[in-house]
């Protein structure tokens, strides 16, 4: 008799080890609740699937706790385990309402996206580009204009609104063969102006003048090139046409011809 009543009691001692086993299963497993949140996609995926497992898992402690009730188990044990499938019920309940704020932000996030493709596609659409308030940079036109100028074989004319300028053009690393006409703003009483002017005028294959309007930048390459940048009210409001299309160049070259010839020598 006392043997069995020792198997008994080993018996249900088992049976609560399980039960707080599976309780630290369950409590590992809500502790995966903020990485779900972070991973949209896969945690709204598997939502349903966490939410089913964690009931059937409260239902076999359901199970398992009438089935003890009936047996000489510690109540107050009981009491402990209900309380805690209570908590671990409330904590499933706010986890069900974070996915579905979850879910509300990832439709949110597709609307958005979906908002940003269609105006993507409209401004494909669009052929004719307005200029009025577009922002390119002075350095943005004059990385493009050192781009052209390295490929420049035989001659080149550039207009930009100040000597200082032709520092960014790295004039220097030009073929001996290319022939430059430079017209830009040159006030032989700035100091600057002065030591530039000397400095350039030491290459043996450029052609410098004077050009006060300092509106424009522009570079005509080989015949086979054209940048004309046109500057806007602000800094930063540049019109910039970039062609090599033939009949654009013949239209255009005579912008570049015209300052050259409007240019004086210095």
């Amino acid at each position: 008799m006392e043997y069995e009543i020792k198997k008994q009691l080993e018996s249900k001692d088992n049976l609560i080890k399980l039960k707080d086993e599976q309780i630290k299963t369950l409590e590992n497993s809500l502790s995966l609740k903020d990485e779900q949140i972070k991973i949209l996609e896969q945690t709204l995926k598997t939502k349903d699937e966490s939410t089913k497992t964690l009931e059937k898992a409260i239902a076999l402690k359901d199970e398992e706790i009438k089935k003890l009730t009936s047996s000489s188990v510690d109540h107050d044990i009981l009491k402990e385990k209900d309380e805690m499938i209570t908590q671990l019920q409330k904590e499933i309940e706010i986890l069900n309402e974070e996915l579905t704020k979850a879910d509300e932000d990832l439709e949110n996030l597709e609307l958005e996206n979906e908002k940003l493709k269609q105006d993507q596609s409209s401004s494909k659409d669009v052929k004719i580009i307005d200029f009025t308030n577009i922002q390119i940079s002075k350095s943005e036109i004059l990385k493009k204009m050192r781009g052209i100028l390295e490929k420049a074989i035989a001659n080149v004319t550039i207009i930009v609104p100040s000597i200082e300028d032709l520092q960014e053009l790295y004039l220097y690393e030009l073929r001996s063969s290319v022939t430059m006409k430079v017209a830009c703003l040159i006030n032989p009483v700035i100091s600057e102006h002065s030591e530039l002017l000397e400095e350039f005028e030491s290459l043996e294959n450029i052609s410098l003048r004077n050009f006060e309007r300092k509106d424009r930048y522009i570079l005509a390459r080989d015949g086979e090139e054209l940048l004309l940048a046109i500057i806007g009210n602000s800094v930063e409001n540049n019109l910039v046409l970039h062609t090599k299309d033939p009949k654009h160049l013949r239209a255009l070259n005579s912008l570049a011809t015209e300052g050259w010839i409007q240019s004086r020598k210095i």
